[in-house]
């Protein structure tokens, strides 16, 4: 799915294709969550977007955390 959203945006990494299609990415496991048959696959989609969210601000606090504290 990550490798679809990165041919889907043409792989420019800023702009507003990325957001589309993280758009289309939230919007599709939202309506595959609630729909009966596809419940687990679509609550699965959902997962699988925050633990990407977890990571990229883990990296990102990570990132930040190496220059030290100001004045210190």
């Amino acid at each position: 799915m990550g490798l679809f959203l990165l041919f889907l945006v043409g792989g420019n990494l800023f702009g507003p294709g990325i957001l589309v299609a993280a758009l289309v990415y939230l919007v599709g496991a939202i309506v595959l969550a609630v729909r009966p048959r596809t419940s687990r696959f679509g609550a699965g989609l959902l997962i699988a977007i925050g633990v990407w969210i977890l990571i990229g601000a883990g990296i990102c606090v990570s990132y930040f955390a190496q220059f030290g504290s100001p004045g210190g």
